[in-house]
């Protein structure tokens, strides 16, 4: 089988946790180079069994044997990096969001068009086998019409450390860290765009993130509710309401949270809330994301998750954060 040659842009853990060993897992890929600018190159690349390292990015990105590189980079480097390694005749796979503008997701776009190039945003969560079932149950009408959707991510974070993720001029924030998710899990499973957003948020005096957020997603004929934090017990769920019953995914975004196997899992409830199924879904999300992925790269293929979707995510997300500061 073919394969592609991977670069990965800096040692981030995310990289070392997931996606390092979901492209050795895949088939179709290969870990092929490391980069980073802190002189860590040499030694990651021997710990994650890269064959070549380089000490800068641009190194990596001038390396003609690398095809695609995964971008796990604080979120407000996210555009740059995105655009020169399209330009140097990269494919990119970079985590979410893709950058925190939905003006930098138009100028991601416009690169990609005129480089030629293939890019995708990184919601690994979608490519796991349990949200084909939940959107072939609501096809079937095994819950009737859906009413509303509800979203939520959330785990404890020390607010008084120096995490990335609490800092403003990184794109830091709960909203663009797991809150995303939740955007995008509602018009994922739903399959329409919202025509309206209602935000509110607690903001960290020190830093200006917000550490929470909720929101309600008007869509056509269906609300969803959605809400994200970074000082609450740690939660990842949706589930779908409609006339005749629920769907519930108790570990959405992180099956491997799940405490009794690691694997996804679906409950289906009638309309009374009794329970009637209850599914168990194997994979690894990073994986079969990376599979398709690197697939696409093979046979010439547009990915499944479409720029024109980042786009669309972004727009919500920015449309929360603008009905939080006006109120």
């Amino acid at each position: 089988m073919q394969q592609i040659k991977w670069g990965i842009l800096s040692t981030a853990g995310i990289a070392r946790k997931q996606m390092v060993p979901a492209i050795k897992e895949a088939g179709n890929a290969m870990l092929y180079a490391v980069a980073s600018g802190s002189g860590k190159a040499a030694a990651t690349a021997a710990e994650w069994g890269a064959a070549v390292h380089h000490d800068s990015y641009e190194a990596l990105l001038n390396d003609p044997e690398v095809d695609a590189v995964y971008i796990p980079l604080p979120n407000a480097l996210h555009k740059e990096w995105v655009i020169k390694a399209m330009h140097h005749g990269k494919h990119v796979l970079v985590e979410k969001p893709a950058a925190v503008t939905s003006d930098d997701i138009r100028e991601i776009r416009e690169a990609g068009k005129e480089t030629g190039m293939t890019w995708m945003e990184g919601f690994m969560y979608q490519f796991h086998p349990q949200h084909s079932y939940v959107k072939e149950q609501i096809a079937i009408g095994t819950i009737g019409t859906i009413q509303k959707m509800r979203a939520s991510f959330s785990f404890p974070l020390d607010l008084t450390s120096s995490n990335i993720r609490l800092n403003s001029s990184l794109g830091g924030g709960s909203l663009y860290d797991v809150g995303c998710y939740c955007v995008h899990a509602c018009r994922h499973i739903i399959d329409q765009e919202p025509e309206a957003v209602v935000g509110t948020g607690r903001r960290q005096s020190e830093t200006g993130v917000d550490i929470s957020t909720s929101a309600i997603l008007t869509f056509p004929e269906i609300d969803a509710v959605i809400d994200c934090s970074f000082n609450e017990s740690a939660l990842n769920r949706y589930e779908v309401s409609g006339t005749k019953g629920r769907i519930e995914v108790p570990y959405a975004f992180r099956p491997d949270q799940n405490p009794d196997n690691g694997e996804g899992l679906v409950i289906i409830k009638d309309e009374n809330g009794k329970e009637i199924e209850r599914r168990s879904f194997a994979g690894n999300q990073f994986t079969l994301q990376v599979e398709h992925f690197s697939q696409c790269l093979l046979d010439g293929t547009e990915p499944v998750y479409t720029p024109e979707s980042t786009h669309n995510n972004m727009k919500v997300i920015e449309a929360v954060y603008a009905s939080q500061e006006q109120g």
